[in-house]
This record gives C-alpha cells, sequence and structure tokens, in this order.
C-alpha cells in the first residue's frame, strides 16, 4: 500500500457494541454520555481555576462570621430564639441560592468565547450542554454545602433531627439549587456578554436577603413579609429548619405552616419552567 492511499473501512449502519440497537434508547444513550462529557469539563474547568475554588468555598466562611458573629448578638427573633441556630440553616439555603449567578456567568463566558457555538456544531444530544452544566453545578454545590456543613459543626451548631431527616434537609437545600440552575443557565444564554452577568449578582442578593434566612418575615412589614413568605428560599429555609429540629419562629400563614411541602412544590415548578426555556434558548442561538 503506497503512502498516499486512502484506506476506507466500510461502515454497515449498525450501532457499536456499547450503543443500544432502538432508535429512541441510542438517543437517550447518547444525551446521557454526551452530557457525562460536559459534566466531566466543566468539572476540569473549575479543578484549574482554585480563584474560583476559594471564592466559592470563601463565601460561606464569611456569611458565619457576619451574620452569626458580627451581628448575631444584636439579632432577636423573638421566643427567646438561638439566634446562630435559626441562622445556620438560613446561611445554607442562602449559600445555595446565591449560587445560580455562578452558573449564570460561567454560560455568558462560554457563549463569549465560542465554545458555546463549537458544542451546537458537533453531532452531540443538544440538552447535553444544559444538562451537563446542570449536574456540574449540583456537584459543586454539594462540595460547597459539605464544606459549609463543617464549618458549621465546628463553630457548635448541630442538627438535632434523625439522621433521615437530616439528610432530607440537605436534599432539599440541592434540590433548590438544581431548580436555580436553569434560571442560571437562562440568564446567561440572554445577557449580552459576561459583563452583563456578572452585575446579575445585584439580583441575586435581594431573591436571596428578602426571605427568612435571617429575619422572621412576622418581623418586617407587611408588604415586605409577603414577599418574603412566598420566596422559594424561604420555603427551605423553613423546611431545613423543622428538619434539623433547629429553632424556628413559624408565623401563622399557610406557606410558612406547610413549609416542607412548599420546598419540594417551589424547585419542581421552578424546573418544570425554567429547564424547558434554558433547553429552548440553547436551540435558537444565532450560529
Amino acid at each position: 500500500m503506497s503512502a498516499g492511499t486512502v484506506l476506507h473501512i466500510p461502515y454497515d449502519g449498525h450501532p457499536g457494541p456499547a450503543e443500544p440497537e432502538d432508535g429512541l434508547a441510542r438517543r437517550a444513550y447518547w444525551a446521557v454520555a454526551d452530557c457525562l462529557t460536559i459534566v466531566r469539563r466543566d468539572l476540569t474547568h473549575l479543578i484549574r481555576q482554585p480563584v474560583v475554588i476559594a471564592w466559592q468555598l470563601g463565601f460561606p466562611v464569611v456569611s458565619v462570621v457576619l451574620f452569626v458573629y458580627v451581628f448575631g448578638s444584636a439579632m432577636n427573633v423573638g421566643g427567646g430564639v438561638d439566634y446562630p441556630a435559626f441562622a445556620m440553616p438560613g446561611i445554607f439555603a442562602m449559600t445555595v441560592s446565591f449560587g445560580f449567578m455562578n452558573t449564570a456567568v460561567a454560560v455568558a463566558i462560554d457563549r463569549d468565547r465560542g465554545v458555546t457555538d463549537r458544542f451546537r456544531s458537533l453531532p452531540m444530544a443538544p440538552s447535553a450542554v444544559v444538562s451537563g452544566r446542570g449536574v456540574s453545578d449540583v456537584i459543586s454545590a454539594s462540595v460547597d454545602l459539605a464544606a459549609l456543613a463543617v464549618i458549621a459543626v465546628i463553630v457548635g451548631w448541630r442538627s438535632h433531627g434523625s439522621p433521615a431527616a437530616t439528610l432530607a434537609a440537605f436534599g432539599l437545600l440541592l434540590l433548590l439549587r438544581f431548580a436555580l440552575i436553569w434560571i442560571g443557565i437562562c440568564l446567561g444564554l440572554l445577557v449580552p456578554n459576561q459583563e452583563t452577568a456578572g452585575g446579575l449578582y445585584a439580583v441575586a442578593m435581594p431573591f436571596g436577603m428578602i426571605s427568612s434566612v435571617f429575619t422572621p418575615p412576622s418581623m418586617m412589614p407587611d408588604w415586605l413579609g409577603a414577599i418574603a413568605m412566598w420566596n422559594p428560599v424561604s420555603s427551605t429555609a423553613g423546611a431545613i429548619r423543622e428538619l434539623f429540629g433547629n429553632p424556628a419562629t413559624t408565623g401563622g400563614s399557610w406557606v410558612e405552616q406547610h413549609a416542607v411541602l412548599m420546598a419540594v412544590l417551589w424547585p419542581v415548578a421552578l424546573t418544570a419552567v425554567f429547564l424547558p426555556l434554558a433547553v429552548r434558548r440553547f436551540r435558537r442561538l444565532s450560529r
């Protein structure tokens, strides 16, 4: 065979041994495989950016020091409630709620650098980029929560609920983060550039703070308390306080009395709305 000869290997049209033969099953197979490829890519980028890791782990530490030790002595939520025990579950909820802005910035950076267009030009499942980002962000959020839990235990916080209830509480936190990820992806695909995406932290701040994270809604003005009560972050914060067995100051409203139920319904509703929007927006990006 000469050096210029091209060897052609005939392809019989049958899938490889690892692929299912059914068309629908094959599409599902590649959707999962492509999703895992994106997850590996995103996590590799995260590991190679120590500054980002330091920020994600440093934010919970600063929150604990600031709100538990600096402001904690001046806070009174009524009923003789120990404020640090009240605030720690709120800090858990605030940490996962703020994280979706990291998603928006990362998505905007990929789009501006042409990475997203490159993905769209490849023969891969259209949902893989979006779903891969969601899975990698949940893994990142799990690491953040684990670090925050260690810090909380060091400063004296304890969960008085059963092991199952404690695990359920952390599950609700990750469920909220999973739902908010799709909002972050939509925002990252909608903003004109990554600088604008960075400015969206101004949106995340009131979303996390106008809630029951640090203050019961009953202690706020009526109009602001109503917003705080129906904030998904408040439902998750109230639910995990109940599951952790930590002190809470539950008001008389229906949404506060059924915090665990709402901590499930809110993420399900947000995911049902924003997950399809994120996939649709990704598909409609101009080439």
